[in-house]
């Protein structure tokens, strides 16, 4: 039997200059051991110099960019959660940076289900930006008007065949005798 996945225990870094955010986000995930940041020096030095099982970077007011790529360095699985940056163009450059979700902070009450089924992706090898999109599709097309993946289709095209690709080259390293032994 599969066991649910959970958020306690889990060591979060959480960084944002709204501390009522930051208190929000406590109060919400209070079985997890969370460390704050209120800006880019103290969440840049807790990144370098501690082991997290998840970030969550807000975007304006912190260079939330900048520590999605270290925090993505250092192999932390990297969530953004924003209102300000929240439009289709930031939404790709997290992507591209690594982030393996973007959620809005008008969420943030559903903040544990969603971070718990991104996690469980996240382990299982699963896309978890399929997960959000089919999560908050309705949000992201109220917030992005109904065809705002047209604007940029060259991008969302490569997208989805590089999520399709590696799934399926995930698939088969799985099965493949030479690399079974080898932690892949």
């Amino acid at each position: 039997m599969m066991q649910t996945p959970t958020l306690k225990g889990k060591k979060i870094l959480t960084v944002d200059d709204e501390p009522d955010i930051l208190e929000s986000i406590m109060e919400i995930l209070n079985e997890s051991v969370i460390d704050q940041a209120l800006d880019y020096k103290s969440a840049s030095k807790k990144i370098q110099e501690k082991e997290y099982d998840l970030v969550i970077l807000d975007i304006m007011g912190v260079d939330g960019l900048q520590l999605l790529e270290e925090s993505v360095d250092r192999e932390f699985p990297t969530v953004v959660l924003t209102s300000q940056a929240l439009n289709p163009e930031t939404l790709m450059k997290s992507i591209q940076k690594g982030a393996i979700s973007y959620l809005p902070k008008e969420k943030l009450s559903e903040l544990d289900d969603l971070l718990v089924k991104i996690l469980g992706n996240y382990k299982r090898g699963e896309p978890a930006w399929k997960l959000i999109f089919q999560e908050l599709e309705d949000y992201f097309d109220l917030s992005f008007g109904p065809d705002w993946m047209q604007k940029d289709r060259k991008f969302w095209s490569e997208f989805s065949q590089t999520y399709s690709i590696g799934k399926g080259i995930q698939e088969r390293l799985k099965r493949d005798k030479r690399f079974l032994d080898k932690g892949i």
